[in-house]
């Protein structure tokens, strides 16, 4: 009886074992804290919108304490931030977008809302709307979503929906609410 012995010479296809993250894993490295927005992405129900919910409390607070240019720098370092965390996670969880991984969610969130008025209606409709553009991933998000890769492309679609939340919103603003159609 012979054994055969697979060649180790081409391990390019080899996968890293999927993990399941759980709080001690989360709190063992910062970038693992950041990723997963400090434990809400474990939620068992919709991480993704629960990763969102997260920026309503950092928005009143950064808002109230930031000048509009030092808010917006801000949001800047946590996308650059976000890169390397969500990089770094689905690497060591062998997952490149584990689902549990919400920064990206959290910091384009925060972006529409900088953007958005400061009114629970306008707010609500923000949300709906960017929760709607990330889960259906209609083009280009989904184009770009498929082909980039890493921290950047966990990053990078989830503000393409927050662009495409902010230009709905504006269209409303603009050809609806200007008509007098509501206010």
């Amino acid at each position: 009886m012979t054994t055969s012995v697979p060649e180790t010479d081409d391990l390019s296809n080899i996968q890293p074992a999927q993990i399941q993250p759980d709080l001690e894993l989360i709190y063992s490295h910062p970038a693992y804290i950041i990723a997963f927005s400090g434990g809400v992405g474990l939620s068992p129900v919709a991480p993704g919108t629960m990763g969102s919910l997260v920026a309503f409390p950092l928005f009143w607070l950064f808002n109230h304490y930031l000048s509009p240019i030092y808010f917006l720098l801000l949001i800047d370092i946590m996308f650059i931030v976000g890169i390397w965390a969500c990089g770094l996670s689905g690497k060591a969880l062998g997952t490149p977008d584990h689902s549990g991984m919400v920064w990206d969610e959290t910091v384009a969130f925060l972006l529409v809302l900088y953007f958005t008025p400061v009114n629970w209606i306008w707010q609500l409709a923000a949300f709906l709307l960017f929760r709607f553009f990330d889960i259906a991933k209609p083009h280009p998000i989904r184009h770009y979503d498929s082909r980039l890769q890493g921290g950047f492309g966990v990053m990078f679609d989830d503000m393409i929906a927050a662009f495409l939340t902010l230009l709905c919103l504006a269209g409303w603003k603009a050809w609806v609410l200007s008509e007098g159609y509501g206010s």
